[in-house]
């Protein structure tokens, strides 16, 4: 006897849809509210002690403590690819529902062919989560400096060079701005200082993480590489043993290039953007390392980019780093996953 079904989440309820294969029966209802511990006690109370329960989930927001509490339980977890997951609904026939998304996911489960996606460990998921809140600060950080620099162009102030250093300052002091422009900059300059007390210790705490992960520092050693871009890398394209050729890393980091033609016409390419943002940025900051004179790809990035432009050799060459660092993280095999080592204890 086997429970198969699956969950559709939302930030209210969680919508369950499970069948017993021996006897056909099929339960239909709501966890409310979506919370872990909610979910741990339902779970708890319908499948303590079973390990003959398969379970399914789409791979959208809130779908880790979903599959932590389904692995905690003893319950088979599958995470679905939410695209793919939808296009095997078919054309629209009727509305669409939080009772028959979870149908689908149980119904493409019992037929074998749920568009899965990989569950990462548990260890990845807080690293990923450290490299994607540091660009987030870092976006953050740009905007506010983007601020200034409109609002002392918008009052007729000649650019200013380095703003954020002592003579940038002191420019900007010197500037002939009305009373809200310089309460707008000074606001700008406030939240900046705020976000570097924010962004320096998680830089520091991503590099040194670099230096503990197995996969990381063995990622370091591509030219261009850094401690900060190698732990993001490792922490974006896990496990590429899923992968079949290094053509689906680069589908992954969304740098392949889409093309659309339908019979003589045919729209100019374009990147996919289809992956993580965390993972392009990693891969392209490190490619433009190629620009340098010593780097193993100048040949290549100049040719390209006397060719087309600079960014497009950059580009290139980025979709050549993330098809080394596919093939270096599959030679490591399991250790490529490895948690961290322990950090070194400092001598008195």
């Amino acid at each position: 006897m086997t429970i198969i079904g699956g969950f559709d989440l939302h930030r209210g309820q969680i919508t369950f849809d499970y069948m017993d294969t021996e006897t056909g029966e099929v339960s239909t209802g709501q966890i409310r509210p979506a919370t872990r511990a909610a979910l741990r006690g339902w779970l708890d109370k319908r499948f303590c002690g079973r390990n003959d329960v398969m379970l399914a989930v789409e791979g959208c927001t809130g779908w880790r403590f979903v599959v932590e509490e389904m692995q905690r339980a003893g319950v088979e977890a599958h995470l679905a690819e939410p695209a793919d997951t939808a296009g095997k609904r078919g054309p629209k026939k009727r509305a669409k529902t939080d009772k028959a998304d979870a149908r689908l996911l149980r119904e493409l489960l019992c037929k074998q062919d749920l568009p899965e996606s990989w569950i990462p460990p548990q260890h990845l998921l807080e690293v990923r989560t450290l490299g994607r809140l540091y660009l987030s600060l870092a976006a953050q950080r740009r905007a506010w400096l983007q601020r200034i620099h409109a609002q002392v162009y918008h009052q007729g102030v000649a650019p200013i060079v380095g703003l954020l250093t002592c003579e940038g300052r002191d420019q900007l002091a010197a500037a002939e701005l009305s009373a809200a422009g310089r309460q707008s900059v000074q606001t700008a300059l406030s939240m900046i200082e705020a976000l570097d007390q924010q962004i320096e210790p998680l830089r520091a705490q991503l590099k040194s993480l670099s230096d503990r992960l197995p996969g990381a520092r063995a990622l370091k050693a591509h030219y261009g590489i850094g401690p900060l871009c190698a732990v993001i890398i490792w922490a974006e394209l896990g496990d590429c043993r899923r992968f079949s050729s290094s053509d689906q890393a680069v589908r992954l980091s969304g740098l392949d290039v889409s093309v659309w033609s339908s019979d003589r016409k045919r729209a100019p390419g374009h990147l996919a953007r289809q992956g993580p943002p965390a993972l392009r940025w990693a891969l392209f900051e490190a490619a433009m390392c190629a620009a340098r004179p010593g780097s193993p790809d100048y040949d290549y990035y100049k040719a390209v980019s006397d060719r087309l432009s600079s960014k497009r050799g950059a580009l290139s060459v980025a979709r050549k780093l993330a098809r080394w660092c596919h093939h270096t993280l599959r030679e490591l095999g399991e250790q490529a996953m490895a948690p961290p080592d322990e950090p070194k204890a400092q001598a008195a």
